[in-house]
């Protein structure tokens, strides 16, 4: 019978087991973080119903407002990084702690979301199955407040005093304004002169986090053509632009569509007689008759790869796909770069381990690397080839970039305990 019974006591009373492996501050972040859930929670209600699409300056500013305050209050220095008028953006939220103790942390989310003011309204709900909806509520506002609660249970027992932590809540991450280098030049300054950044985007749950993350760039391909009658069309008068655009794309596929981590997506096809494109509003026209061989087409797509030789060598292939033209037919292909790669390295593995660490201390396992090709690109990646890195460390939930998306409410409360825990050993 006491065989019996003894792994139900450790099952009943699971975290008096686990918090065997806690030192006596760490367990009291943890009763920090329980108490005040409620809280944190009204806050993130606050920030989800603030609409701050990333074209929505006011609203942006409004939610780098409610986060600065709650900074403010745990002694960080609160700035607001302004951008130029011509990038059309509402710029970053910066709040620092300058210190001597541990690792110099740099702590990356974003304040703006894909939802904009004209997008039908989700405002923040509990579900029937526990979970909670609203316009980016895993991606990321959950991740933000999840930094902001973490903070907070630290600053409760005096823990951030004489640390150098650096929050960045950045106001265009779903579509950063160009050129990159002023969009993006504060925070790449300020990223190195730290030695970890931890990035709170949307969790694959409690066991997964991120130590790489594929980069994305743009590509253009326009292609002109003999305009003729269609009866000539395969012979003498060629192919036609829309023919040869078809073949182009489906070449990338057929030769490079099966390389690991490399991606290539076309989003716009338009070609005719008639074209009439605007490259920056990534939308246009065209008009075409059955009985005209097309003279013009564009294709726009982005480029998505693990690391810097991979997008070269993709790119080298690409263009000698796109100058095996048809007959009569001519195309050019072009590059815009987008946000770098952050290859997976020894450092980045080395912070997982402690995080793992952390998680087991706390009776959720151990966490492991994800799949790099699971995660599109973020703002971490800019600053990859500078310090170590890891991300995917905020609130999990499903739908991200959809209406309807959700976060995984009972999850919530051990990620911000996680994220509390590992920047309490980081900084001691």
């Amino acid at each position: 019978m006491k065989k019996f019974l003894a792994p139900i006591f450790c099952v009943v009373t699971g975290f008096i087991c686990n918090s065997q492996s806690l030192s006596k501050s760490e367990q009291q972040i943890v009763k920090n973080v329980e108490a005040d859930m409620a809280a944190t929670l009204k806050l993130l209600k606050e920030s989800v119903n603030i609409n701050s699409g990333t074209f929505n300056i006011e609203g942006v500013k409004k939610v780098g407002e409610l986060y600065g305050n709650e900074l403010k209050a745990l002694g960080f220095t609160v700035e607001w990084v302004s951008l130029p008028d011509s990038l059309k953006r509402a710029g970053h939220l910066v709040a620092y702690r300058k210190g001597k103790k541990g690792k110099k942390l740099f702590l990356i989310g974003h304040l703006d979301t894909v939802f904009e003011p004209d997008m039908a309204p989700n405002p923040y709900t509990i579900l029937n199955d526990g979970t909670a909806t609203g316009q980016g509520i895993n991606d990321m506002k959950g991740g933000d407040v999840l930094v902001i609660a973490a903070l907070k249970a630290l600053h409760k027992q005096g823990l951030l005093d004489d640390v150098t932590i650096t929050v960045y809540f950045a106001g265009d991450e779903e579509n950063a304004g160009y050129p990159r280098s002023i969009s993006r030049g504060d925070f790449i300054e300020r990223a190195k002169q730290h030695d970890i950044a931890l990035a709170f985007e949307t969790a694959a749950g409690l066991n997964t986090v991120a130590t790489a993350r594929r980069g994305s760039s743009d590509w253009k391909l326009e292609v002109e053509a003999k305009q003729a009658h269609s009866s000539g069309v395969f012979s003498s008068a060629g192919y036609g632009s829309i023919y040869e655009a078809a073949r182009i794309i489906n070449e990338f596929r057929e030769k490079l569509g099966n390389e690991k981590y490399l991606t290539f997506n076309p989003g716009l096809f338009i070609g005719g007689s008639e074209v009439n494109y605007d490259h920056n509003a990534q939308k246009g026209d065209a008009a075409g008759k059955t009985n005209i061989i097309s003279p013009k087409t564009v294709v726009i797509g982005d480029l998505r790869f693990l690391s810097e030789d991979q997008k070269n060598k993709a790119r080298e292939n690409m263009r000698k796909i796109v100058s095996n033209n048809l007959a009569n037919s001519k195309a050019t292909i072009s590059f815009k770069d987008g946000i770098p790669a952050m290859p997976p390295t020894a450092g980045n593995e080395s912070i997982v381990k402690i995080v793992s660490d952390v998680s087991k201390s706390l009776g959720y396992g151990e966490v492991k690397a994800g799949d790099p090709g699971a995660r599109g690109a973020g703002d971490i990646s800019y600053v990859a080839k500078y310090l170590d890195c890891l991300d995917g460390l905020g609130a999990s939930g499903r739908g991200a970039h959809a209406p309807g998306e959700t976060m995984n409410m009972a999850e919530y409360p051990k990620l911000i305990k996680r994220a509390a825990l590992l920047l309490y050993r980081l900084t001691r």
